[in-house]
């Protein structure tokens, strides 16, 4: 299936709208969402569950086993800062683990990469230099754009506490998503790039989701705005 994006690449703020937009392609029926959107059947890459899972582990060894934390503080904050390096290695090797079971999985399936970095922990310069050019190679960026206090907004909105596991409805305590979201290195990385971002050698085709006011909370402004998005990401990554 030559009309579809091989991958995606979703990035931006906690609660900027990443998971909304996912969701809105998932629920789009599928020979309406190639058309549209160019988005064949969807697998997700998202760094969240590869994380959460490292919490949930450290919480049994700690509470259950009486053994030391491995990944985690008993907040769950990392112990070492390359750890959220660790978490692209890892996309990056769940993807080549895709073609590996199939390499022809792109014939009619869509890959969707999430992820979000603060400079805190390294911002997206440090993060995009573990993304592998397997991943990199044919594949489109967005990166949804919203300022701190709108993702702070969203985060309280969203945070289900009887579901922090949940991609939709989990959320971070204020004081721990200012301290590592607060501040980001996009419009640094993306400075003087127009239609495509090098990354790693790689010219990447790229869209900013100008998500002001939000577009993610209100279905019938979102359908519209990724048709434009995905229709401006297909000309570019065709021309």
């Amino acid at each position: 299936m030559s009309d579809i994006f091989k991958k995606i690449i979703l990035l931006g703020r906690p609660a900027s709208g990443k998971s909304e937009t996912m969701d809105y392609l998932k629920k789009t029926p599928f020979e309406e969402r190639i058309k549209r959107f160019h988005v064949g059947k969807i697998v997700e890459l998202d760094d969240f569950p590869i994380l959460w899972e490292w919490f949930e582990q450290d919480a049994i060894l700690d509470k259950k086993l009486g053994k030391p934390r491995m990944m985690s503080t008993p907040d769950n904050d990392f112990i070492h800062e390359y750890q959220w390096h660790l978490l692209i290695e890892k996309i990056s090797m769940n993807y080549d683990k895709l073609l590996r079971d199939n390499p022809n999985i792109h014939d009619d399936t869509t890959v969707l990469i999430e992820f979000s970095r603060g400079t805190q922990h390294g911002g997206y310069k440090e993060a995009f230099k573990h993304l592998s050019q397997e991943i990199l190679k044919d594949a489109v960026l967005v990166y949804i754009n919203v300022p701190y206090e709108e993702s702070l907004r969203k985060n309280r909105k969203r945070f289900n506490p009887n579901k922090p596991d949940s991609i939709l409805e989990h959320g971070l305590p204020d004081a721990k998503l200012e301290k590592l979201y607060k501040e980001v290195d996009w419009e640094e990385v993306s400075k003087g790039f127009t239609n495509r971002i090098n990354i790693n050698g790689v010219n990447v085709p790229f869209f900013v989701f100008e998500n002001m006011p939000s577009k993610t909370d209100d279905r019938e402004l979102l359908g519209p705005e990724l048709d434009k998005i995905f229709t401006t990401l297909w000309k570019e990554k065709n021309s």
